[in-house]
């Protein structure tokens, strides 16, 4: 497994992360994660839509719960676009967390099974196991057209890039 240093820090401390990384016109990889309602989500369950993948470390955190509102508003904007917001939080606490917050636009899901995505997208924190702070757009023929790896994970990502980066995706 590939192990990543000196790119992202959290509160100030470098972290390891686990996997590639990933760049513009990479194919995206196919992953399998876990809704809120415990079924598996694949990528490839949005074949020919564009897609957004949000990676935080845990919806239960100010600067996550932020990040997915405000893809959360953003969703109902774009069109033929679906939104995934991935975390290592348990299916149950992300059901619970969508239903107090109104969370309803992003597919909220769960690595916390076998860090598929993470370790496939260079998003893992070896040392808490969580996922790291990042953004990802994908095309309707699954290349990553923008991606961003948040170099301090306490800070949120640039919102405006990324939806310019799937408006602009005929």
């Amino acid at each position: 497994m590939q192990k990543r240093t000196n790119e992202v820090t959290m509160k100030g401390q470098p972290v390891t992360l686990l996997g590639p990384r990933l760049k513009v016109g990479d194919k995206a990889p196919d992953f399998l994660v876990t809704g809120s309602d415990r079924a598996p989500i694949k990528l490839s369950d949005f074949k020919g839509k564009v897609k957004i993948i949000n990676a935080v470390p845990s919806v239960d955190t100010p600067v996550c719960n932020a990040q997915v509102h405000h893809f959360n508003v953003e969703a109902g904007k774009l069109k033929d676009t679906v939104i995934l917001s991935v975390s290592v939080d348990l299916p149950f606490a992300l059901a619970r967390y969508c239903a107090a917050d109104g969370i309803d636009a992003v597919k909220v899901t769960s690595d916390h099974k076998d860090l598929d995505f993470g370790l496939k997208y260079g998003v893992v924190i070896e040392e808490l196991r969580l996922l790291s702070r990042a953004v990802f757009v994908v095309d309707k023929n699954d290349v990553i057209t923008y991606v961003e790896y948040v170099t301090e994970v306490s800070h949120e990502p640039n919102y405006d890039a990324a939806l310019v980066a799937a408006k602009a995706i005929k």
